[in-house]
């Protein structure tokens, strides 16, 4: 009997430790991951601060940073307010450093090119 009431507590903890294991998202496919790599703007003096800049980590889907065209992970973001998300670009927020490296944008370029990343807008070409 008193293995039977050592048993319980482990199977229960078996039990819980299982529950918290689920499905995880699939990973990124090769295709995806190319489509994200291959978006520019369409401005070449953007399209060259995003390069230097932007794409290290907004071109790759297992940085952390929201990828470039997928609406649903900038949505959160946009909902602060774009004057909140380039005040956050130019600061540097969590894992972005200031100006997400791009020392020489204006504030102007920086909403240019978080409009281009979260896909809400082309940006305007001067």
């Amino acid at each position: 009997m008193r293995c039977a009431c050592l048993l319980l507590p482990a199977l229960l903890a078996l039990l819980a430790l299982l529950a918290g294991c689920g499905e995880r998202a699939a990973p990124p496919s090769a295709a995806s991951a190319a489509s994200v790599d291959a978006l520019r703007p369409a401005d070449a003096r953007l399209a060259a601060a995003y390069e230097r800049s932007c794409l290290l980590c907004h071109g790759r889907l297992d940085s952390g940073a929201p990828a470039t065209g997928d609406r649903a992970a900038w949505a959160p973001r946009l909902a602060k307010g774009l004057d909140v998300l380039v005040g956050n670009a130019r600061n540097g927020i969590g894992g972005m450093p200031a100006a997400g490296l791009c020392t020489d944008c204006s504030d102007a370029e920086l909403r240019d090119l978080i409009l281009f990343m979260s896909a809400t807008a082309a940006p305007h070409t001067p």
